[in-house]
C-alpha cells in the first residue's frame, strides 16, 4: 500500500480531548457568569441583519439560556464527542472545518434568520454532524464511513431540529450549521485522511504502464525451454561422438587382429634357417 491509513489520524490524546475540554470549560464559565451577573449575555447572540448582531457570529455559541440549564447540558456532550472525533480523524483540516462551520454558519444565520437573538452551540453541533456524516460518505474510507454511521446512530434525531417545529428553537441556526458542514465536506474532500492506495493505482494515476508479469513469465519460460533444448542437443551430440569413437576403435582392433597372423607366417621361415 501507498501508506498506512492509521498514520493519518491524531494519536495524541492531549490534543484530541484537550481542546474539547477547554471549550467546555469556557462555555460553563460563561454560563456561571451569566447566573451571577446582571448583564444580559443573550445580547451577545446573533441578531439578524443588525450591525450590533454581527458580534454574535463569534460569541453566540458560548451563550446559553440562563433560565434553562437543559440548554447547555444538551449541548455539552455532543460538542465534546463531535469535536474530539473531528480532531482525531481529521487532524489536518479540523481547524478549517470549525472555522467555516462557526463563522459561516453564524453569518448565514445573521443573513436570513428571524429577527431575534440566536444563541447556543447547537449550530456548530449541527455543522460538525453534517461534516462528519457527509465526509465519510464522500471519501468511502471504512474508518470514516464507520464514524458516519456512529454519528447517525447518536445524533440522527437532530434532523428534526432543522424544521420550524418550535418557536423558541433556532432552527435557522441548525440548518445553517448543517449546510456549512456538508459544504465543508465537499470543499475539503481531497484534503485530510484518504483511503490508502495500492501501488498499481498510484502508477495508473501517474501514467506509468503497469508491469506485465505474465509476459515476463512467458519470456522466462521460453528462455528456459531454449536452454533445455540446447542442453539436450549437446547431450545427443556427445552420445553420437562417443558411439562413433567406439565403432572406430572396434574396427581398428578387428583390422589389427587380422593382420597379426600374416606377420607371424612371414617370420616363421626365417626362424628355421641357419647360417654358415
Amino acid at each position: 500500500m501507498f501508506s498506512n491509513g492509521m498514520n493519518q489520524f491524531e494519536t495524541n490524546t492531549k490534543i484530541v480531548f484537550g481542546y474539547p475540554i477547554l471549550l467546555l470549560i469556557f462555555m460553563w464559565s460563561i454560563q456561571l457568569l451569566d447566573y451571577s451577573s446582571s448583564f444580559d449575555f443573550f445580547e451577545l447572540g446573533i441578531l439578524p441583519r443588525k450591525a450590533t448582531g454581527l458580534l454574535g457570529i463569534l460569541s453566540s455559541p458560548f451563550i446559553h439560556s440562563a433560565n434553562d440549564i437543559k440548554h447547555i447540558l444538551s449541548n455539552s456532550a455532543p460538542i465534546f464527542v463531535l469535536l474530539a472525533s473531528l480532531i482525531y480523524f481529521y487532524k489536518e483540516i479540523a481547524l478549517k472545518v470549525v472555522f467555516i462551520v462557526w463563522l459561516g454558519g453564524g453569518l448565514l444565520t445573521w443573513i436570513y434568520a428571524r429577527e431575534s437573538y440566536h444563541i447556543g452551540m447547537s449550530g456548530v453541533i449541527y455543522g460538525l454532524t453534517g461534516f462528519l456524516f457527509a465526509s465519510g460518505a464522500i471519501r468511502k474510507y471504512k474508518p470514516l464511513m464507520g464514524l458516519s454511521l456512529f454519528v447517525v446512530f447518536l445524533y440522527g434525531s437532530l434532523i428534526w431540529g432543522i424544521f420550524p417545529l418550535e418557536t423558541k428553537v433556532s432552527w435557522e441556526g441548525h440548518l445553517s450549521g448543517l449546510i456549512l458542514g456538508v459544504l465543508s465536506a465537499v470543499i475539503y474532500r481531497k484534503e485530510g485522511p484518504q483511503q490508502p492506495k495500492f501501488r498499481y493505482e498510484i502508477e495508473k494515476e501517474m501514467g506509468i504502464e503497469p508491469i506485465d508479469y505474465e509476459q515476463i513469465w512467458r519470456e522466462a519460460q521460453l528462455a528456459q525451454d531454449i536452454s533445455n533444448n540446447e542442453n539436450q542437443g549437446q547431450t545427443t551430440e556427445s552420445s553420437q561422438n562417443a558411439t562413433l569413437r567406439n565403432t572406430t576403435f572396434s574396427y581398428y582392433l578387428t583390422t589389427k587382429s587380422e593382420e597379426e597372423p600374416q606377420d607371424e607366417q612371414k617370420k616363421s621361415p626365417d626362424a628355421n634357417t641357419s647360417r654358415d
